[in-house]
């Protein structure tokens, strides 16, 4: 884990991606991040409000997979819960628009 301290999303990015090198880890993010708002939608057009805490377990389940089977690593999101958070949705929004890194 880094023991750097990042003052912005932007400075914090490139050592997010660093965390995800793994393909398979990187496959069960955006698997974790399609299920997660699959099951939002779901829960907020549907009145199953109660279901709304299910997308944080599901995405972050597959992600955490991705890291400790697959990446070797421990998830960022340890030490920067909001970076990682915005990070994982980025790095989302990336892959859907066939961006590489």
């Amino acid at each position: 884990m880094t023991t750097k301290r990042y003052n912005s999303f932007a400075e914090f990015y490139p050592f997010y991606l660093s965390q995800h090198q793994d393909p398979t880890c990187r496959l069960l993010h955006y698997l974790g991040s399609t299920t997660a708002l699959v099951i939002l939608l779901y829960a907020i057009f549907s009145g199953q409000l109660k279901m709304l805490w299910l997308p944080l377990v599901i995405g972050y389940g597959f992600a955490w997979v991705g890291h400790f089977v697959y990446e070797k690593n421990r998830p960022a999101t340890f030490q920067y819960p909001l970076y990682s958070f915005i990070g994982d949705w980025v790095m989302f929004k990336d892959f859907l628009l066939g961006k590489k890194f």
